[in-house]
């Protein structure tokens, strides 16, 4: 009865020291060489995983910078830090990307506009927008239910007075608030913006300012005192060329409801790396 117990041991010890053997040979002349490259490619970036590269996530913009498909200074949220160190990374000098930071085209707070129901569904903008367009009185406007907030990697959007505000001193310019925001009224500007409108409403002047006192009337007052011609109305809503803009500030001095704002954007502190900042959002 031992010598059987003693048999099996062996038997089933020499079975597993033999496939042991085997993996680690397996292993050893089978194994995928680690592209050393690519890993330094991709601890450079953030891993935010946006997408604003027009890639996948960081692991698809990453080989593709390492094998020479992408330019190195597509990294939206890494902007000049990242940038500079994939350019020491790949030996080349690399452009300084353009900051771009997040912007809530709309001024519907709560003294400038008024509930036309009472919600009490899913507390999310997308499923308040399904029901008639949301609750507020303008279809165009911020539900201010936050979904851009919970989006945000780096806790830089509030809701205040109704609406999403964005703390540009901590945007990374993902585009993440852009992409989930159901009434699609955030859009990525660039940091020297000067003048912006504060409005998405399409509705025609009357109407828009029945369902909001700061709403845009397409009166084109700004359009015809921009010296520029960087300031449009278009189907109702000035829209402004931030490339033709020089910073005047006409159009929003002529501005009668206020839509029309000079703005000033601050950047992420300098020394300030934005993966901290993505970090500290993620605790």
């Amino acid at each position: 009865m031992l010598n059987d117990i003693l048999i099996a041991f062996f038997v089933v010890s020499g079975v597993a020291l033999v496939m042991g053997v085997m993996l680690a040979l397996i292993s050893h002349f089978f194994a995928v060489k680690e592209d050393e490259k690519l890993k330094a490619v991709r601890a450079c970036l953030p891993g935010v995983n946006c997408g604003a590269c027009g890639y996948k996530g960081c692991d698809d913009y990453a080989a593709a910078v390492a094998e020479g498909r992408a330019k190195p200074n597509l990294c939206v949220p890494g902007a000049e830090t990242t940038a500079r160190e994939l350019g020491e990374v790949l030996g080349i000098e690399v452009e300084t990307p353009v900051d771009v930071v997040a912007f809530v085209h709309c001024n519907g707070n709560c003294d400038a506009t008024t509930k036309k129901a009472d919600y009490t569904g899913i507390f999310s903008c997308k499923a308040a927008a399904m029901v008639y367009g949301g609750p507020d009185a303008c279809r165009f406007g911020c539900v201010g239910f936050g979904d851009c907030a919970a989006a945000c990697p780096a806790g830089a959007i509030c809701l205040k007075d109704g609406i999403a505000h964005i703390d540009t001193e901590k945007c990374l310019g993902c585009g993440l608030c852009q992409t989930i925001c159901p009434k699609h009224i955030i859009s990525m500007v660039p940091q020297e913006t000067t003048d912006i409108v504060m409005c998405s409403n399409t509705d025609k002047g009357a109407d828009a300012r029945k369902v909001c006192k700061n709403a845009c009337i397409g009166c084109k007052k700004c359009e015809k005192v921009c010296p520029n011609g960087a300031v449009i109305v278009e189907n109702n809503l000035a829209k402004v060329d931030h490339e033709k803009c020089v910073g005047c500030g006409l159009c929003a001095e002529a501005c009668p409801t206020g839509c029309m704002k000079r703005v000033i954007f601050p950047d992420i502190p300098e020394g300030v790396d934005p993966r901290d900042i993505i970090q500290d959002a993620s605790v």
